[in-house]
């Protein structure tokens, strides 16, 4: 698996890249650099451990938990939640330390484990390379230092969970959603029963796709990486709009009463100028990534607020607004953090406030989102490459340089290797598809070709 961390936890095919051994080896690893780093003085440590419907997640648990309770530490179990909730009850609990089993969007056969902080936030990279460092040493035969007798951890359910994080969302809606009919797609995955259960308490009419979980068809066609069905449902239906979420329920796309997709950057976009409209809006300031489009850096300027762009990652858009104590920032892809209320993305909670505007303005979520127009941009995904090399292959370099001379002040290129996925991501933004489709492919040959 090369470097175990990537952008969001340690992710690979369950039982083969992520097995049992692994999970259990990071988690105590984990259990003895926080202890190291004088999280558990003075106090008997509490982790708090949730995951999503896969199959594997049920073994992948059980190995997390022993690890944790074979270094001393106790467990609450909360079961199937998304991750914001695991990392909201992390906080909420005083738990020392969180972790999530999910792969978020990717496709079944796939797992991972994602560490949380005390307070429910990602833990910082350094700590990350420092459990990473501490397994290696271990796995190859330096034994543990293990408690015995009263010391062991103790293990138990926390079924109170699901009831806490849903109290915790309706509590953050400004106001009810009363006459608003909703489909949810929630991919089949953790936010299964917390999405469509806050929103009826909401007041929301609900009609709910992709909502069967059986541990096999998380993501399969469906949710926020597949939105065609929720297209269909919500015309079908005649709802006002439709909400998206990924398996581990930590994303938020949105389909509008048309069946016209609401990305990420729309979603930023509207919920912007409503916290704006407020006196939310910290600076008058929002952070997104550079994979943002073009038109939402426009809209922002055009709207009189600042933006704030980082690499991408939603630990990264986090990092910078707790730096500077921005309220407001996510990704294209529906990463959105409100971090008055949350230490991560949180798909359910975004979904929310993006009614409840519409709720509020009595406007459509089309009317809403046409604050900014997308300019055309077209992702290529470059699979089975050395994405090492991406920086520094000088003949990808002078096609890129090529590239931007073409589209000029008009467009734009972003080349960057995936965080959680053996490939290499080609974007391209021009005025016109056909050049930056013409484009994209170009460069993405050329990817192929130098890095294949």
């Amino acid at each position: 698996m090369g470097r175990l961390f990537g952008t969001d936890g340690v992710r690979g095919v369950a039982n083969a890249d992520l097995t049992a051994e692994l999970a259990l080896g990071l988690s105590v690893a984990a259990a003895h650099v926080l202890a190291e780093a004088g999280t558990f003085e003075g106090h008997r440590p509490v982790a708090v451990v949730g995951r999503d419907p896969r199959a594997s997640g049920e073994f992948l648990e059980a190995a997390v938990v022993a690890g944790l309770a074979s270094a001393g530490v106790d467990v609450l179990r909360v079961g199937v939640l998304p991750t914001p909730a695991v990392a909201y009850l992390t906080g909420e609990l005083g738990a020392d330390l969180g972790v999530m089993l999910s792969a978020s969007h990717n496709a079944m056969p796939d797992n991972g484990v994602k560490f949380f902080a005390r307070g429910g936030h990602k833990l910082a990279d350094e700590l990350e390379d420092k459990i990473e460092a501490v397994y290696e040493e271990h796995r190859t035969g330096a034994p543990w230092d293990r408690p015995t007798g009263a010391g062991v951890g103790r293990v138990k359910s926390y079924d109170e969970g699901f009831e806490q994080y849903v109290a915790h969302l309706l509590g953050v809606l400004p106001n009810r959603l009363d006459g608003l009919k909703v489909v949810l797609d929630e991919a089949h995955g953790a936010a299964a029963g917390v999405s469509p259960e806050a929103f009826k308490r909401a007041g929301a009419e609900v009609v709910t796709i992709g909502a069967d979980p059986d541990g096999l068809n998380i993501n399969d066609g469906c949710g926020s990486t597949h939105l065609d069905l929720l297209k269909a449902a919500v015309v079908e239906h005649g709802a006002d709009f439709g909400i998206a979420h990924d398996g581990d329920a930590d994303r938020c796309l949105a389909v509008d009463h048309t069946g016209a997709e609401v990305d990420g950057d729309q979603i930023l976009a509207v919920l912007a100028l409503a916290m704006r409209e407020h006196g939310q809006l910290r600076e008058d300031t929002v952070v997104a990534t550079v994979m943002s489009n073009l038109g939402f850096k426009l809209a922002m300027e055009r709207e009189g607020l600042f933006l704030v762009q980082t690499a991408v990652g939603d630990r990264y858009v986090l990092e910078e607004m707790k730096e500077n104590g921005y309220a407001l920032g996510g990704e294209q892809s529906g990463h959105v953090i409100v971090l008055d209320h949350a230490t991560t993305g949180d798909g359910t909670l975004t979904g929310l406030l993006l009614a409840a505007r519409v709720a509020e303005t009595g406007r459509t979520l089309a009317d809403l989102a046409a604050v900014m127009e997308r300019l055309p941009q077209v992702l290529v995904n470059v699979p089975d490459v050395d994405k090492s090399q991406v920086h520094t292959s000088a003949e990808l370099t002078a096609a890129v340089a090529d590239a931007e001379r073409e589209l000029g002040s008009t467009g734009r290129v972003l080349l960057r290797p995936s965080g959680t996925e053996p490939l290499v991501r080609v974007m391209v933004e021009a005025a016109d598809i056909d050049q930056a489709r013409s484009v994209a492919g170009r460069l993405a040959d050329v990817v192929k070709s130098t890095l294949g």
